[in-house]
């Protein structure tokens, strides 16, 4: 994230590379790149003769390189961006990566050159990748760890001239995932509702962003918190109604993060709220609930549960488990986990 500041911050002060190369799982921050770049590099007359916008499928290297090479038009600058550059044919091949190489040792500078190539990242062994690294601005986006995800959702709604209370910011990070790109439309999309609210709530996401306030995975884990029986199974049974809006796989992710907790929990030491809180990367308003679940699992428990839980994964995926549905494996899982 360091990384992508620094090159937001030079582009915001007009300061271009003739060369950019955004690579990695997390497409969040190689696209905010490219729409800056995309928004801001050029006058909005210019761009029509001195824009040229393709997506990697459609292009072919030869075609980019010569647009690359090419002198603008009534401006001083051009700005050449290649979208999904990951479908780019050719590029791990001898000659694509000659036409790249040459290009990098000397590149026109008049030009602006984006490569967004998403979702995966080049061979560091390979002489392309290290071309990259020597002759332009490399961004390499790696997915946010989970207990990432508070400090850059505060971050986030911070920058939107607000505020959110701990219960709202752990609803987003454990109902949402980690993909930061669905995360911030789902706020984005939550703050045109609520325009004059300084501070975001769980009522807010509750009703803006499609969580049942009742039945959600902030409830089952708080259900298999207190081993509330009762409580675990009416949410399953909601989940098993609406599977679509209730998808198995992101539930047995959060599951196994709550109890990879109380695994964490039960080897440490120094069982203060401080450090409990910095190991579990949660806030420390949550500690002491986590504390009392992990009185109520011993530590053989909880590994025998992190075991169920990969079980129910290998399950959901197919793998070496005959075939059961979702809510199937969800009502088995739950059962498991609780006695």
């Amino acid at each position: 994230m360091a990384q992508y500041q620094e090159i937001l911050n030079d582009l915001t002060k007009g300061q271009y590379a003739p060369v950019y190369f955004l690579q990695g799982e997390e497409s969040y921050f190689i696209d905010k790149v490219v729409s800056y770049i995309e928004t801001n590099a050029m006058d909005e007359s210019m761009k029509g003769f001195n824009q040229i916008v393709m997506y990697g499928k459609d292009a072919d290297i030869p075609t980019i390189i010569n647009h690359a090479k090419g002198y603008p038009m009534m401006s001083d600058r051009k700005v050449v961006i290649i979208k999904e550059a990951q479908e780019l044919a050719g590029l791990d091949k001898e000659v694509g990566e000659k036409y790249f190489v040459n290009y990098l040792e000397n590149p026109q500078p008049s030009t602006i050159l984006v490569l967004a190539y998403k979702y995966k990242s080049l061979d560091k062994r390979k002489k392309l990748s290290k071309a990259f690294v020597k002759h332009a601005v490399v961004l390499d986006s790696a997915k946010m760890y989970d207990n990432q995800l508070p400090t850059w959702i505060e971050g986030y709604v911070k920058d939107k001239g607000k505020k959110i209370d701990q219960k709202a910011l752990f609803l987003i990070t454990e109902n949402i995932g980690n993909n930061l790109t669905r995360i911030s439309n789902e706020i984005d999309k939550m703050l045109i509702n609520i325009p004059n609210e300084a501070l975001i709530t769980s009522d807010h996401v509750y009703k803006n962003i499609g969580i049942s306030k009742e039945y959600n995975v902030f409830e089952l884990q708080k259900a298999l918190s207190y081993r509330n029986v009762m409580k675990a199974n009416e949410i399953i049974n909601y989940f098993k109604s609406d599977p679509k809006s209730n998808p198995l796989i992101p539930i047995i992710a959060n599951v196994f993060s709550f109890f990879n907790k109380l695994l964490l929990i039960h080897h440490s030491q120094n069982k203060s709220d401080k450090h409990l809180a910095s190991l579990l990367g949660v806030h420390p308003f949550f500690v002491k609930e986590y504390m009392m679940a992990a009185k109520n699992y011993p530590l053989s428990k909880v590994i025998d549960n992190i075991r169920y839980i990969k079980i129910a994964d290998m399950k959901s995926k197919g793998i070496d488990y005959p075939s059961q549905s979702e809510g199937e494996i969800m009502k088995e899982l739950v059962f498991t986990l609780l006695h």
